[in-house]
């Protein structure tokens, strides 16, 4: 084959690899930041009736019940209710789950609660468990979907003091949530990044050794537009400067998935004066409990029976 032929092929070859390339950053990379059900997936996905794993592994020593939540945008959402163990309840907690959890992972921390005399609330955020949509927004939408739980929880389960706890992605929504809604009396953030941007950033940094902002950024607003929300909202350092709410923001200082640095950032920004930072020193970003043990949970313990009152 002749020399010019070769070199003819050869740009061919690489004008098609990067409009393919192109094409993958603008339709499909953005995807994987936020698309947590595909339609045309689902489709082929053998329907099931609605059973919560919780109720089929459930404890017969506490008291629960399933609640379902129809959001904002017509939604479905579902959500198991803990009772507390006491005649009269200290509170109710609701509980926000990480990226690789559902609303089962808090079984054991709700029976705890539970023992101790408060109500919890876990939640399968909206594309997770078995709550339906499409697209995780990093708070935009989820913290309306809290804010309607909230409504739900006051008018029709006839609870108040309400609080919130949340891990990584329910961290960051725990702190939007409180600084959207003054309803919830108190809140625990764990292991929360600070804003979308950042945090696409951030998996650049961790998986290729660099990051170009302008790219990132343009992924993220990308996402937003796919997704129906603004980038810039999805930010938990913007709504912590609202916080003025009791708040424990705890974070593991060998946390590579989000940096500590993130969660001081967070702390910072609080308004509240009622606000305390607790650093794990050997935690990183999924084995906050299991570093922080019994000691850690009698730091929360100690925090949420400050804030309690008796409630219906």
């Amino acid at each position: 084959m002749p020399k010019t032929r070769v070199i003819k092929l050869i740009k061919r070859i690489c004008l098609i690899l990067i409009a393919i390339g192109l094409l993958f950053l603008y339709f499909i990379f953005p995807r994987l930041f936020i698309e947590k059900r595909n339609p045309l997936i689902e489709s082929f996905k053998t329907q099931q009736t609605i059973s919560s794993t919780l109720e089929q592994n459930d404890n017969p020593e506490f008291k629960r019940k399933k609640l379902t939540i129809t959001t904002y945008d017509g939604l479905k959402q579902y959500a198991l209710l803990t009772y507390s163990s006491l005649a009269e309840s200290k509170g109710t907690i609701i509980l926000l789950h990480g990226s690789s959890h559902t609303k089962e992972h808090f079984l054991e921390l709700s029976e705890f609660l539970s023992t101790n005399g408060f109500n919890s609330v876990a939640l399968d955020i909206r594309g997770y468990g078995e709550s339906e949509g499409q697209f995780f927004t990093y708070g935009v939408k989820e913290t309306k979907d809290i804010q309607k739980l909230v409504d739900d929880l006051i008018n029709k389960e006839g609870v108040d003091n309400i609080g919130v706890w949340g891990q990584s992605i329910g961290g960051a929504l725990a702190l939007q949530a409180m600084g959207t809604d003054q309803r919830i009396k108190y809140g625990i953030s764990e292991s929360a990044y600070t804003d979308l941007k950042s945090n696409v950033q951030g998996f650049f940094r961790r998986n290729t050794g660099f990051s170009f902002a302008l790219l990132s950024n343009f992924l993220a607003e990308r996402a937003g537009s796919i997704g129906d929300f603004d980038a810039d909202e999805a930010s938990p350092v913007k709504y912590a400067k609202k916080i003025t709410q009791p708040v424990l923001v705890v974070h593991g200082r060998k946390d590579i998935a989000i940096n500590i640095s993130k969660g001081k950032t967070n702390f910072a920004n609080i308004k509240s004066k009622d606000k305390k930072f607790i650093e794990l020193k050997s935690a990183g970003h999924n084995n906050i409990w299991a570093v922080g043990g019994d000691k850690f949970f009698y730091s929360i313990l100690e925090f949420l029976n400050k804030l309690s009152t008796t409630s219906s």
